[in-house]
């Protein structure tokens, strides 16, 4: 059966938003461009995308529901049913699974009841496994409403969802304050961030995470290591490599390849050739 028309904001909501929909929407040169942000925008409303929503989005911008729908539906951070007020994000892509991750999201699976995209009777959190946040140096990470949650447990995953469920305030391992999914869809919708030292907070990348930068330029980086048990960041000498070792190309340029030393590296012919 098709569905009926999806029923339209109440009088005083649909007001509101469209007040700040026009804002949005005059970022862009192009109406159509706001879509994403606007998506975001009914999001914060409910804490997902409903039909309403979609609707609104295709009225203020003058597109099809079918379109609308086409982009809500192709991108995860788009909920589509009801959610909680944090989601609750395990990492499970190829090294956080192996150093862990897959271990803590059956863990909190089995703790707090519920499959991938469930959320807990209490509305307080929704789990589901999300793809690589390029936090690989602190894996396996957990990340709340985006924010991260570094070098995680069972154990201590299990103590942080707890604590969110009882209203008890947790601090990211990096970046800003935590708030609900509802204002995080807000802000991410470009409105600004009024939580205190949100703005000056910082999610940046990790020691390990710059190795391979110093690598790049020729440098010889000091050794990482993240103690999994609690502890600070422990520096070695840097290794020098004796003539013996073979050198990667990504250690510093190389004149000759290093299988064929007479030859140089490189193209041997010119473009079109």
């Amino acid at each position: 059966m098709p569905q009926l028309p999806a029923p339209a904001y109440p009088d005083d909501v649909r007001a509101r938003l469209e007040a700040d929909s026009r804002e949005v929407i005059a970022r862009y040169p192009d109406s159509r461009s706001a879509l994403l942000p606007l998506l975001h925008l009914v999001q914060s409303e409910e804490g997902h995308v409903t039909r309403t929503g979609m609707r609104f989005c295709a009225e203020v911008l003058g597109l099809t529901t079918a379109e609308v729908t086409a982009v809500a539906t192709f991108y995860s951070m788009y909920r589509r049913g009801p959610s909680g007020d944090y989601q609750v994000g395990v990492c499970t892509n190829t090294l956080c699974a192996v150093m862990g991750g897959d271990a803590i999201f059956e863990s909190l699976q089995e703790h707090l009841g519920v499959a991938n995209g469930g959320t807990t009777e209490d509305g307080k959190v929704t789990l589901e496994h999300i793809e690589c946040n390029a936090a690989c140096d602190f894996a396996p990470v957990v990340m709340v409403n985006w924010e991260f949650f570094d070098n995680q447990t069972p154990a201590s995953a299990k103590r942080l969802v707890d604590d969110l469920r009882a209203g008890v305030q947790v601090e990211p391992t990096r970046g800003a304050p935590l708030c609900t999914f509802k204002d995080t869809a807000r802000i991410l919708a470009g409105f600004p961030d009024t939580r205190d030292g949100a703005v000056e907070a910082s999610g940046s990348a990790g020691p390990a995470s710059l190795t391979g930068l110093r690598l790049a330029k020729g440098e010889s980086p000091a050794r990482v290591v993240h103690p999994r048990g609690g502890g600070t960041t422990r520096s070695a000498q840097p290794h020098e490599p004796s003539p013996a070792e073979h050198l990667s190309s990504h250690d510093a340029p190389q004149d000759t390849a290093a299988s064929d030393p007479s030859h140089p590296a490189g193209p041997v012919t010119e473009e079109g050739e």
